[in-house]
């Protein structure tokens, strides 16, 4: 009988599903192989080790068997619990969204490590953010421009104009921003904002550390969240589930302030 070979890597998971008994069927994002699927066997059973080691979001040192259909993981342990994301359901929520978001861009088997790097370091900042609003879109912005989406925000794009200073149009079908001229009567595009193009514009070219200090009004916010979840959605072609869930989050929470919800 040929001997399993077996390979290290770090991985972050991404989702889980139950499969068969007691195994669970991982997500896996790593700085090497990209995104790839596992199956941790016997975790769902009290006794074993590895349970704790693979739950969502948990960034973990694996030894896994390659398998003839699914690769096997033998071993686990926990570089990064990232606890406060995972005690908290709003936080949780968040984390879902980035989680599912790299999941529908990537294809299995493709290397990225500044990309592993950037889903790494916003699950730390999930776990402290004062504004995980503020957080989720400079992921987003990263994310698309390590993918090769990153929205032009600084000329026209239908005529590569600067964009002034005034209320223009963002476009999701052109990938980015249309001045005021060329998106008059653009069909699809949409008004934004002079002071939610400064905001996106900022979260694109700067530091976390630097945008974190951002202070937003809730409207603001909402503009912000539209237009990247319009421009999101249109690229996938589809909507994404842990949004519906954050905005029933919101329903209940948000009691007289008047929140809106997004997508």
């Amino acid at each position: 009988m040929r001997r399993e070979r077996l390979y290290r890597t770090e991985a972050i998971v991404l989702k889980r599903s139950d499969f068969g008994e007691a195994d669970r069927l991982l997500t896996l994002y790593t700085p090497r192989l990209g995104k790839t699927r596992a199956i941790a066997k016997g975790v769902r059973k009290p006794t074993s080790r590895k349970s704790g080691h693979v739950e969502l979001f948990t960034h973990s040192q694996l030894l896994i068997a390659k398998g003839r259909n699914l690769d096997i993981v033998t071993q686990a342990e926990t570089v990064h619990a990232f606890r406060p994301v995972r005690e908290d359901l709003l936080r949780t929520t968040y984390a879902c969204y980035a989680a599912e978001l790299l999941d529908l861009f990537v294809e299995e088997g493709i290397e990225n490590r500044p990309l592993f790097d950037l889903l790494l370091a916003t699950l730390g900042w999930l776990g402290n953010a004062s504004d995980l609003d503020l957080t989720t879109r400079f992921f987003e912005l990263r994310l698309l421009s390590l993918l090769g989406y990153r929205p032009q925000l600084f000329q026209c794009v239908v005529c590569h104009r600067q964009i002034e200073p005034v209320i223009n149009f963002f476009s999701s079908a052109d990938g980015g921003i249309l001045c005021a001229n060329c998106g008059q009567n653009h069909r699809g595009a949409k008004e934004i904002t002079l002071s939610a193009l400064k905001v996106l514009r900022f979260l694109q070219t700067r530091d976390y550390d630097t945008c974190r200090r951002l202070r937003l009004s809730l409207p603001l916010h909402r503009e912000l969240e539209k237009t990247m979840y319009d421009y999101i959605t249109y690229i996938l072609e589809r909507n994404l589930k842990s949004v519906k869930f954050l905005n029933t989050l919101r329903r209940q929470w948000a009691g007289n302030r008047g929140e809106s919800n997004v997508g």
